[in-house]
Parts: structure tokens; sequence; C-alpha cells
């Protein structure tokens, strides 16, 4: 197996690949000058046509202009390499002030392993680690800073870590998971290395400044003038940009390869100077990042995402995912043997105010799974684990009954009798201009209707009472046919699109908010650098769409569970890895899926209605919604 300089010189070979692809392409773009100089110098000494010679003038001018225009394209192309802002992972920046045990134990490891200390560490709400350089004039950071000897060195990476990571693993742990990562910095430094990356990273931003331009809309209505010189900039900006994207994605294309292979060398190179650093650790260490992520994803999909939809957003998720792990740790047996660990000292500890931290890390998870604001509001504020219960798993199920009953409403009885037609009005007769202007008929016959829009119609039917009898009424079958929940579909249908449109009204509020924030500037950390965050949100739906049948099962699930509060005494409740629980007589029922099931696909009610008398619930009792 090759050691680690064997892998850090076949990265720098592919450096090299990728820097030569740079040099080509440079060679190319002074080619035409070059060539505009050897004629401009044979013309004036003679040996290339003479001075009087139209030929040979009209030849040298032309070539001098293509290559003063190949030189200005060159050098816009360049320029935009250079200064396009790189794409930046969106993290919590962790100050050593803020956390000096951290940084002491990352210094540590790197000089166990030889290695420079990363610049910086920082969190980001995922299960994973890595290095990410930050030196960009974009992101505010210096690629040189003082070494020794009085040399300038590259700035080192800076170290991004997982935030379940810190809250679930042992500092044992956490050491032996970031060994590799931090050994990854002593490739990232190498000159060759670092102007391979700089070079594939400007190209990409490039590539997507082209895009953004190519999809750009046009600002709001001005002046004809004003709206005349803008459209003009953006036919001249559209074909500039459009080959610009050509020139990048060519240039990426050929250094795709070599720039794959690098990392991959680098990824080696550093994984084999971190072997004998914690190698028992190590082990258990990967073993706890698989069940962190399962814990993380159940966490996120099942507990956080309801919260996230009511404009709530839970504050201490990496303190839940712990709680969630622990569960599960106790449901299976083969994670029997982990709940012992936490009796030793967990890495969170490393922090000197690790519920700061949390909250930081939990509202950055929020916007990037769900699109929420930046900063916490009156529609956009914090829950804690304790008033979970009931503020968001009691508000969801009753927004989910008074959803139900809504559409319920909307939709006829398919029992009930077809409304009377509204009578056809009687010709009008000869209108009395009285003193008032009474429109009553003046040919003594009585009083007559004068307009056909004064016709009364049948008044309106009060709204049926919210009680679960009626949810199940409307779902039950016909006796004298099958049941087969034909009757659902359409309940399951209007419940789609009902759902479809406040989904749709949250996006465009999240665009809106997008827009809003990207006026503030373009400096680092301001709104410029998180559009791609929250013009187009979430980055990272964490649940796919629903059926109509999963979705209307739901909502007779929240009506259950609201007649079970309101009749039966029964309490809301959070389970860590299934999210909203009920809870009767302090216990969890896990029951109520089939019964539910039974009526929504198939019209049968009578399991339900065993099981609302076995629990208590009076199904004919008005229920509260919201």
């Amino acid at each position: 197996m090759a050691g680690p300089e064997e892998g850090a010189q076949a990265a720098r070979a592919r450096a090299l690949a990728v820097l030569r692809i740079r040099g080509a392409a440079l060679a190319v773009a002074l080619l035409p000058a070059a060539a505009a100089v050897v004629l401009l110098v044979g013309g004036a000494t003679g040996r290339i046509g003479g001075s009087h010679d139209e030929g040979w003038t009209a030849v040298r001018w032309a070539v001098v202009a293509g290559a003063v225009v190949v030189l200005l394209l060159a050098a816009a192309v360049a320029a935009v390499v250079v200064r396009a802002r790189p794409a930046l992972s969106p993290t919590v920046p962790i100050a050593e002030e803020t956390a000096p045990d951290l940084y002491r134990l990352v210094r540590d490891l790197a000089e166990r392993l030889e290695v420079p200390a990363p610049s910086a560490v920082a969190l980001t709400p995922d299960c994973d680690s890595w290095l990410e350089d930050r030196t960009h004039r974009a992101h505010g950071g210096r690629r040189r800073t003082a070494g020794a000897g009085g040399g300038r060195a590259p700035v080192a990476p800076v170290l991004v870590i997982g935030s379940p990571f810190l809250w679930w693993m042992r500092v044992g742990e956490l050491r032996a998971l970031l060994a590799p990562v931090v050994a990854g910095t002593g490739p990232s430094v190498h000159p060759d290395i670092a102007a391979a990356r700089r070079f594939v990273r400007g190209l990409d931003a490039a590539v997507a400044v082209a895009a953004r331009g190519a999809h750009e809309r046009p600002g709001p209505r001005r002046g004809a003038p004003v709206a005349a010189v803008a459209a003009l900039g953006r036919a001249v900006r559209r074909p500039a940009l459009a080959f610009l994207g050509w020139i990048a994605r060519l240039l990426l294309r050929g250094c795709r390869d070599h720039a794959a292979e690098m990392e991959r060398a680098v990824a080696a190179a550093a994984s084999e100077r971190a072997q004998a650093v914690d190698y028992g650790l190590r082990i258990v260490a990967q073993e706890q990042v698989g069940l962190a992520y399962a814990g993380w994803d159940r966490l996120l999909t099942r507990v956080a995402l309801p919260a996230w939809r009511m404009g709530r957003w839970p504050s201490r998720l990496d303190a839940g995912v712990v709680s969630a792990l622990t569960e599960l740790s106790r449901r299976d047996r083969l994670a029997e043997g982990f709940t012992s660990r936490l009796s030793e000292r967990p890495a969170c500890d490393l922090l000197e105010e690790p519920g700061l931290i949390d909250e930081a890390t939990s509202l950055l998870a929020a916007r990037l799974f769900h699109g929420g604001p930046s900063e916490p509001g009156p529609d956009w504020s914090p829950v804690d684990w304790g008033a979970y219960p009931e503020e968001v798993v009691d508000r969801k199920w009753r927004l989910e009954a008074a959803r139900l009953h809504r559409v319920l409403d909307e939709q006829p009885h398919p029992g009930a009798e077809p409304a009377p037609a509204r009578p056809e009005p009687a010709e009008p007769g000869p209108v009395a201009s009285g003193p008032e202007g009474s429109g009553l008929a003046g040919n003594g016959e009585g009083p007559g209707l004068a307009g056909v829009g004064d016709v009364p119609g049948p008044a309106a039917p009060e709204p049926a009472a919210p009680t679960l009898a009626r949810v199940m009424d409307r779902l039950t079958a016909a006796p004298d046919r099958a049941p087969t929940g034909e009757l659902g579909e359409e309940v399951a249908a209007r419940l789609s699109v009902e759902l479809a449109r406040e989904e749709a009204l949250h996006r465009a509020e999240a665009r809106a908010r997008g827009r809003a924030g990207g006026g503030a500037g373009e400096g680092p950390g301001s709104g410029g650098g998180d559009l791609w965050i929250d013009g187009c949100a979430p980055l990272f739906p964490p649940q796919p769409p629903r059926t109509g049948r999963e979705l209307l099962a739901d909502h007779v699930t929240a009506m259950v569970c609201c007649a079970a509060i309101d009749t039966a005494g029964a309490a809301p409740g959070l389970d860590w890895l299934d999210g909203p629980a009920l809870l009767v007589g302090g216990r969890r029922r896990a029951d109520l899926a089939y019964p539910v099931l039974s009526l929504v696909e198939d019209g049968d009610a009578e399991p339900l209605r065993a099981w609302l008398g076995e629990v208590g619930v009076r199904a004919e009792k008005p229920v509260r919604l919201v």
C-alpha cells in the first residue's frame, strides 16, 4: 500500500496537470498577440513584406485587430474566473474564545500528524466533516500568512465539523474521527495543489455566474429611456455570459479527471498519515457515524419538519439527536452497548456555551432543510423540547383537523338531497316611480319583483359541528355496496390541492425573503452570499411528496387524536424517533394506524369504533379546532 508521501506526490502530479491546462489556455490566448508581434517586427525590418506592401499591411493590421479582440476576451474571462465568488458551505463559525478546548484538541492532533493546523473551525448541521478553503477575496480571507523564518506560507483551510458528532460522540471518538480530515491540511497547503484547487473553483464559480445571468429576470418597470438602456445591456450581457460559460465548461471538462484524481490522492495520503493515530477508536467512531446519521435523519423528518411547517424551529436539535439515538439504542438490540458510552465525556463539553451554538446550528438547519428565515421573528420563533407537545403537536393536529372539516364543508354529502332549484323570476311589471323608488309594481295586484337578481334563494346551510362521527360517516361506505373506500377519493384529492396551495404560498414567501435579503450587499456575511439558500429554498427537502391517501390518513389520525384529547383525557406527546405521539394514561398508543387505514382505504369504520370504545373517546362530541 502506498504511503502518505507517495499519495502526496501523486496529488502534486495531478495538480501540475491541471496547471498545465491553465497554461495551455493562456498560451492559446496569447498566440494571436505573438503572431501580431512577429508580423509587426518583420514588417519594420523588411523581412516579412515591406512597409509599403499593401497586402502584407492589411494582413498585419487584421492580425493585430484579432489579437486585441482575443486579449480583451481572455482578460474578461480571466477577471471573472478570478473574481467570481466560489460556493461556500453555510456553516456556523466557532471562534477560539468560545471553544478553546476544541481548538487545543485540533492543534494537538495536527501536531501528532505533523501537518499544519486548520486556520479555523466551523460547524454544519449535517453528519459529515471536511476541509474548506476560504481564502478567496470575496470571503474576506487571506491566501498567505506569516510563516517560520520570516517567509509567507499558504493559509490552512477551515475545518468543518458536523454538529451531531459533537453532541453524540465522546472526546476520544471525535479525535479519531477528525484525524484523517485534519491530515488533509498537509497536501492542502502545497502551492501547486492550492493553485489547482483555486483554478477549478474559479471555473466552477464562472459557470455559476453565466448560468445566473442567462436566467436573470427584468427588474421593475421604469421610464422608457432607462428601460431601453436596460434592454440593451441585457442584449449585450447575455451573449457575453454565454461565451464565458462555454469557455469555463470547456476548461472544466479538460481538467475534470485530473482534479478528481488529485482529490482522491489527497484523501488517500491523509488516510495513510492518520493510520497511526487512535486506530482502534477510529473503528468505533465510524460505527457511531452511521448511528448518528440514522438518528439525525429521523429527527429532521419526523420531529423537526412538523414544527418547521408551522413556523416554529426547535432550538436544540443537537441535544435532541442525543435523545433520539439513546431511544434508538434502547429499542435496537444491536445498539445495546452504546448507552454505556454516555458516562464518558461528550465532545460538546469542548464548547464554552454549547446551548448558544446548538441554537445557531438549529436555525441553520431550518434554513437549509426547510427554507426558513435567517433570523427569528413573530412568524418564525424557536420552541424548546419541553413545550414541543403543546405548541407543535397539539397545534399540528388541530390545524389538520380544521383543514379536514373545511374540505368536508366544501364537499356535498353523497347521501344528501340536492338543494332546491332557484325559482324562475316572473316577468317584471311596470315599476312605480314612487317617492323613494321602492321598485314595487304599481299595478295594484300586490307587490311584485322588479329584478332577476332579487330572487331570494335558499339559505346557506350552517357548517356542521366538527365531530369525529361526522368524519367517520363521510368516509364509511354505504351498506348496500362493497366497502371500497371510493368515498374518500375526492376528499383526498381536495386535501392534496389545499396543501399544495399552502406550500406554494410558503415558497412564494421564501422567494420574497430571498429577494429582500439580496439587496443588503455582497460582502461576507451579508445576504448576498446566502441567496442560494434563501432564493430557492429548501436546498435539501427532507421528505418526498405524500400521496392523497397518505394525507387523508394523517388528517383522520389528527382528528382522532384531537377527539381523544378533548373527550378522553389523552395528551399530546413527543417520540424522538417517530415524532408526534398520543399519550393515553401517560403511555404512548401506537396502535392507531390500522384502524385509520381501514377507514381510509376500505371504508370500514368498525376497527376505529372499537379502538375509540377501548380508549373512551366520544366521537359525537365537537372538538376544538384552530
